[in-house]
């Protein structure tokens, strides 16, 4: 069984690599869903060592450290683990990705309008 500490380490290193807070992580209801999915597709090994290193993205471009550091970004601004093979975590891992949040947007498909939403244009934008 994890730890708490191993979560924390784990939100801690999420944070600085999506420059999301861990408030905002924690928002997404995902936290220990996407620790399991990083560590199974890690290897516990791999996984221990991306939570240990104090730089994962300071090293070699195509070491290790950076490719988990790099997949487990992925993980968190898509909902889908790039692979092999990829795969998507889950409908709601796709609507809470950060990408969306990052650009002030919905996921596409997650939030319908209703009938005739599309009718006119969207809340904000001026007709010239």
């Amino acid at each position: 069984m994890p730890t708490t500490d191993d979560l924390g380490r784990f939100l801690a290193l999420s944070a600085r690599l999506t420059g999301f807070d861990q408030v905002a992580l924690e928002a997404t209801g995902l936290v220990r869903e996407y620790r399991a999915v990083a560590r199974e597709q890690l290897g516990e090994e791999r996984f221990a060592r991306l939570l240990g290193s104090g730089d994962p993205l300071g090293g070699e471009p195509d070491g290790e450290p950076t490719a988990a550091a790099r997949a487990l970004t992925f993980l968190w601004y898509t909902g889908s683990w790039p692979g092999p093979p990829p795969f998507l975590v889950s409908p709601r891992a796709y609507a809470e990705g950060l990408v969306w949040k990052a650009a002030g947007l919905a996921a596409p498909a997650t939030g319908p309008g209703g009938y005739g939403s599309w009718a006119g244009p969207p809340a904000g934008v001026n007709r010239p």
